[in-house]
């Protein structure tokens, strides 16, 4: 988002068009001629290569500590669809994806800019039927593609592809899908708490197996209580990810939801809102902005172990917001070691 939200919305627009990612649908294009069908493909593939580059040049010129991005998951429309499958698997359309995408990744090496990317709630790699899991893996392998195409998935951890448990075969399934997943899909994979039925406990299951992220909030939001720190379970999150630096992700409710006094100095108390007659849904909801400096500090206190991912609608002006705090609060870390010693924090909604 652009730093002036003033303007107007088609300044705007106009301001952030080559920044953002563009998409189409089957319907559209089945109901155009084959060559108008391709065409579209073809340019929407040119200009979100150009605009994934454009971003991670914008990021890069950020404070160190904010050299992150989500990137969009639609960066190659309709790729695991059964009519249009085809076209991604052309020769030509392979060399532009592999040279051009290429040129994102090294960009981002350079600048040294954290890269993930987050397949939608249809990924299902635990459900309980094959064949929404044989989706979720073609769906999955899409996303590893892209990540292919950019130089990374070499290593473990080079590039965090995030999804949740989600499906009722639970950790088990994760596990049975592991074994079908490309070395470099299970490369990039990580695992997040969720604020239903798997929780910390759960993705604990995993640690052996892939590397685990913890939601702040979706634990709060299960538990209603603040996992710190020095927890023997986190102690285990981070050591999932053999060496590699973790990331964790930072939300809160929504201020509107909250009695006055939460919004901006206490931590708010998951059983009291209940009774209070506060719903687990509305709670759920991420907040847009970072009021709460009481809750960010709880959240800056793991900065000496994780990168920090914001999960907020304001996006990478309420990331901006926090970092500043951070600063002003001097949780900035000693420079000897960048890797392993700042925060990153970035709008992953």
């Amino acid at each position: 988002m652009h730093p002036d939200q003033t303007q107007s919305k088609k300044v705007l627009e106009e301001i952030q068009r080559p920044l953002n990612t563009k998409s189409t649908t089957v319907q559209w294009l089945n109901r155009q001629t084959r060559n108008v069908a391709e065409q579209r493909l073809w340019d929407i593939m040119v200009h979100n290569i150009q605009a994934y580059y454009n971003l991670i040049e914008y990021v890069g010129g950020l404070p160190h500590e904010l050299r992150m991005v989500r990137l969009g998951s639609d960066v190659l429309p309709v790729y695991t669809q059964r009519d249009w499958a085809y076209y991604w698997q052309q020769a030509d359309v392979i060399a532009y994806a592999e040279t051009h995408f290429a040129k994102v990744g090294e960009l981002a090496r350079t600048l040294d800019v954290r890269l993930s990317m987050h397949p939608g709630q249809f990924t299902v790699l635990a459900s309980d039927n094959p064949d929404i899991v044989d989706r979720s893996i073609e769906e999955f392998e899409y996303h590893t593609d892209v990540i292919r195409y950019m130089g990374y998935g070499r290593h473990f951890q080079d590039f965090k592809c995030n999804v949740h448990i989600s499906g009722r075969n639970g950790p088990a399934g994760i596990k049975a899908s592991l074994k079908r997943l490309s070395q470099e899909a299970r490369n990039t994979i990580t695992i997040e708490n969720d604020e239903n039925k798997w929780g910390i406990e759960h993705s604990l299951e995993l640690a052996d197996d892939l590397a685990l992220v913890l939601d702040v909030h979706h634990h709060w939001c299960r538990e209603g209580s603040y996992l710190q720190p020095t927890d023997d379970r986190y102690k285990r999150i981070v050591d999932s990810w053999r060496g590699v630096r973790p990331a964790m992700h930072y939300s809160y409710s929504r201020t509107e939801q909250l009695p006055e006094g939460y919004t901006h100095n206490t931590l708010p108390d998951k059983t009291a809102l209940l009774e209070a007659g506060y719903k687990k849904g509305k709670l759920r909801a991420h907040s847009d902005w970072y009021p709460n400096n009481v809750v960010n500090d709880y959240a800056l206190s793991f900065l000496p172990y994780t990168d920090i991912m914001c999960e907020s609608k304001m996006k990478n002006l309420a990331s901006i917001d926090l970092y500043k705090y951070s600063m002003e609060k001097k949780y900035e870390l000693s420079k000897q070691d960048v890797r392993q010693k700042y925060s990153r924090a970035y709008d992953i909604a």
